[in-house]
């Protein structure tokens, strides 16, 4: 149709930024967050791997005492 803007000119550009394939710079309070957030996490699963950790122990020494 004539006048009328092409719309799928517009249309990839669009459909990436809402998919989020678009980077962008972090801001610096953003990435302070992350950080500490990724710390946090880190402290987590250190404290699950040695409750997996004493949890392996205790059941292999019950195994053990069955016999």
């Amino acid at each position: 149709m004539p006048g009328v803007p092409p719309v799928r000119a517009t249309r990839p550009n669009g459909k990436s930024r809402l998919a989020g394939d678009t980077a962008r710079q972090a801001t610096a309070p953003e990435v302070k967050e992350l950080r500490s957030e990724a710390a946090a996490l880190k402290e987590v699963v250190a404290e699950l791997m040695l409750e997996n950790r004493l949890l392996k122990k205790s059941s292999f020494k019950d195994g053990e005492a069955d016999e």
